[in-house]
């Protein structure tokens, strides 16, 4: 016996058991979850890719393995149902529809409701999530579809087992593989040869394009969100009650937010500014500024963050600017911001008008 051979029967029955089918759908879930929590893996096209096999087509081929665990055959016509003949006054459509249900599935009838009962599983799945503590994440989707997808393969390979073996549904991939085999390196003419290497190529061309497309998907319009939130007195975000006031040595809680639609990773840097200004609308001029806060985070693309701050002035800074219409400036930079950080040098600006007044006024 081989080191193999005895490292094969080490293995539980129930697993060696195990159609070939349903052992590639266990395989798939355990790639998925892989390419999912695997800290480099999961930063790579292979994370879509077998991402998207297993949420469009496993849940649904695993629940239609466990409705329909026996053979099916195709559909045939009225005329070559059992009892072949025209159907007699004695023989209603009950007896006909009997005939067709005991017929169960067939593989293409299998692979199409696969995909049609994953497309309403999925949904479903994540309605239920809504409803719970967990909410719809990616995790617990994840550990919810791959528990449904083990449950559901549980119960097909158990209802195989149960079916004389001669009725049990098995995918012929050994016979495919024959078949496959023989027409690429045995074919009848020359002719069957030049298509099966041009039906080959058509295939691989076809497979690298779809692989192509979702590895380097086109990049659409590249920006940044920046904006500023409070909040209201249910703790909710809302872009509304901004403060009015800066009192020397009171922090003015915001929320300041940025989201990454670079497709590319950025390093940011918010720098907070009080501006004192003369002037209106273009025409105006900055005359004096302070530097109030400033920190710098990185996002990938497609992340966001949003950052509670509490900007103070201390005395000196509100004495030189006390008075009203003093401009609270955000001024965001992709990168580090230079010596002199002004609006017109930013990526991204914003900005709150504040009355500045000092801790004796203020009081």
């Amino acid at each position: 016996m081989t080191r193999g051979r005895g490292l094969w029967l080490m293995v539980p029955k129930q697993f060696r058991d195990l159609p070939a089918d349903l052992a590639t759908v266990l395989a798939v879930v355990a790639v998925t979850n892989l390419t999912v929590f695997l800290p480099v893996v999961n930063e790579t096209p292979l994370r879509i890719i077998v991402g998207l096999a297993f949420v469009l087509f496993i849940p649904g081929y695993a629940f239609i393995a466990a409705l329909f665990p026996e053979a099916g055959e195709a559909p045939t016509s009225d005329g070559e149902l059992e009892g072949e003949g025209s159907v007699g006054a004695d023989e209603d459509a009950a007896e006909v529809e009997g005939q067709l249900r005991d017929r169960g599935i067939d593989g293409i009838e299998r692979v199409a409701l696969s995909f049609g009962l994953s497309i309403a599983i999925v949904p479903l799945i994540g309605l239920t999530l809504n409803f719970t503590p967990f909410g719809i994440r990616l995790v617990p989707i994840l550990v919810s579809l791959s528990g449904f997808t083990v449950v559901a393969t549980a119960i097909a390979a158990q209802r195989r087992w149960d079916l004389p073996e001669d009725e049990r549904f098995r995918v012929p991939y050994r016979d495919w593989y024959a078949a496959g085999k023989s027409e690429l390196f045995d074919p009848e003419s020359t002719v069957d040869a030049v298509l099966n290497v041009a039906l080959a190529v058509a295939m691989l061309l076809a497979i690298s394009s779809v692989v192509y497309a979702v590895a380097v998907p086109p990049q659409g319009e590249q920006f940044t969100e920046f904006y500023i939130l409070t909040e209201d007195d249910d703790g909710e975000l809302v872009a509304d009650n901004y403060p009015q006031e800066l009192v020397a040595g009171e922090p003015q809680p915001l929320h300041v937010g940025i989201e990454n639609n670079e497709y590319e990773e950025i390093d940011y840097t918010v720098v907070v500014q009080l501006q004192q200004v003369e002037g209106e609308g273009n025409e105006s001029t900055v005359v004096n500024r302070a530097e109030v806060d400033r920190w710098s985070t990185t996002l990938s693309h497609n992340q966001s963050e949003i950052e509670q701050r509490e900007f103070v002035v201390d005395d000196s800074t509100a004495a030189d600017f006390e008075g009203e219409d003093r401009r609270l400036a955000f001024l965001l930079y992709d990168g580090a911001p230079p010596t002199q950080p002004t609006r017109e040098n930013s990526y991204r600006n914003l900005h709150l008008w504040v009355n500045v007044t000092t801790a004796d006024n203020g009081s």
